[in-house]
């Protein structure tokens, strides 16, 4: 942007763009899994909700978890870490993780790091709840 006088006398220099969003909703399944649907861009400025809203949901130790990525814009490495760390941990829980709907933007982050031969990957949610625990 180039400089610019406004009604102020002030001179703005640059525009910030507008911060991104990560909405965040959970449920619970008839067969006692979570499922939990991230809209928005999953990068390290809207990581927070997102990392919390996982660690909520693992620490209730449901049958399996479900995450929802149809609506997810943007995934950066932070995101994609987030994605790993929640797989180790229920792991540990023995608790099935599988994501659902993947978006093309996530695809293509877990495709270039090779990450999509450690989840279990689904059409829909539908599909994810429908699987094997594994």
């Amino acid at each position: 942007m180039t400089p610019s006088d406004n009604d102020h006398g002030e001179i703005a220099l640059s525009a910030s763009p507008p911060r991104a969003e990560l909405a965040v909703r959970a449920r619970t399944a008839a067969s006692g899994a979570v499922v939990c649907v991230l809209v928005g861009d999953l990068d390290i400025e809207t990581l927070a909700p997102a990392a919390d809203a996982l660690t909520t949901l693992l620490a209730q130790r449901p049958s399996a978890m479900v995450i929802d990525l149809e609506g997810v814009d943007f995934c950066d490495s932070s995101g994609l870490n987030l994605l790993l760390r929640t797989r180790l941990a229920a792991g540990e829980q023995g608790v099935a993780l599988h994501l659902a709907a993947v978006s093309p933007t996530v695809m293509r982050v877990l495709e270039l790091t090779g990450a999509q031969a450690v989840f279990s990957l689904h059409r829909s949610v539908e599909a994810a709840l429908a699987a094997p625990a594994a």
